[in-house]
């Protein structure tokens, strides 16, 4: 790999939504509420999980990570989307595109392995309840967090030094609102088989090892569920995962749409609103659905506003 022809080109230009310029301002309102959701909300879950100490569990631990994860991700992409909105000057510099290609990718593998890792623990939850401290204990969930941290770095450095490796030789124009991979390879001017057999099945492997993993868990959670003798035991056993089910499905069904389908399926519109979902959507969804559909943290929130109010009285 060589770097030396790509000085011909030093910026790119996100042409993003540019092709509807009568709606970008209600565009920049809708992706700022949708961003600052996400920041809040994502933030609060946080804080509630720390503070309250019926939260420290391995659970909530797992949440706190994805939380965390969620701002990051979110907050390479939305940023510079919202500023593009309201800009004449589209333009990313190249080693700015480069490196919000990187933690694109680290970011989202990471999540991957995360989701996996909360399914897991939900699988030891649930099907080895009486081991559950002993298997799930502190060294453990410290472990698997950072191996899910950790699996991003191979995956964001071997795909965004490959890929910027080629030369680009023009045009300059990404047709997407972030530098993803697809559009970015459109722009070389070289040969990119080896590297589109490599993205083809590294993004196979990233994505469909971990939800294989995740498939697993659920079938034996599943299985156990439905040996609960009572209805009132099977609900209560079956919400402590749902929180989980449906995030990994709002995530995975939208991934899967837009990287694995053939080039022609979508075209590049389509495939933006695709990438909406993932990038801006899913991760305002995450902390209202855990705290919406989860009792011990609205009843954590509720027990924190309530000491809050009594050292006001006081």
């Amino acid at each position: 790999m060589t770097w030396a022809n790509q000085t011909v080109v030093t910026e790119f230009i996100l042409l993003g939504f540019s092709n509807f310029p009568q709606i970008q301002h209600l565009l920049f309102v809708v992706f700022l509420a949708a961003y600052v959701i996400t920041l809040m909300g994502n933030i609060l879950i946080i804080l509630i999980t720390t503070a309250d100490p019926a939260l420290h569990s391995p659970m909530y631990f797992f949440l706190r990570n994805l939380s965390c994860l969620e701002i990051c991700f979110t907050s390479v992409i939305v940023p510079n989307l919202l500023a593009n909105l309201l800009s004449e000057n589209k333009t990313i510099s190249f080693y700015g595109c480069m490196l919000q290609m990187y933690f694109f990718f680290f970011f989202g593998s990471t999540e991957c392995f995360l989701l996996a890792t909360m399914a897991y623990d939900r699988y030891v939850a649930i099907c080895n309840p009486l081991r559950y401290t002993v298997v799930m204990n502190r060294r453990v969930c410290i472990q698997l967090a950072m191996t899910s941290w950790v699996s991003g770095i191979p995956v964001g450095t071997v795909q965004t030094s490959w890929l910027f490796s080629f030369p680009f030789c023009g045009p300059t124009e990404v047709n997407h609102f972030f530098c993803d991979s697809p559009p970015v390879l459109k722009l070389v001017c070289g040969d990119t088989y080896l590297f589109e057999m490599y993205a083809v099945t590294g993004t196979i492997l990233i994505v469909l090892f971990p939800f294989i993993l995740i498939l697993a868990s659920y079938v034996r959670i599943i299985s156990t569920i439905l040996r609960i003798p009572s209805a009132e035991g099977r609900r209560k056993t079956f919400s402590t995962c749902s929180s989980h089910l449906m995030v990994v499905t709002m995530f995975y069904s939208t991934a899967s749409l837009t990287y694995f389908r053939p080039k022609s399926s979508y075209s590049p519109d389509t495939k933006k609103l695709l990438s909406l979902s993932y990038t801006v959507f899913t991760p305002m969804l995450n902390p209202i659905i855990y705290s919406l559909r989860n009792k011990e943290v609205k009843g954590a929130l509720r027990r924190i506003l309530g000491r809050k109010l009594f050292l006001q009285k006081m």
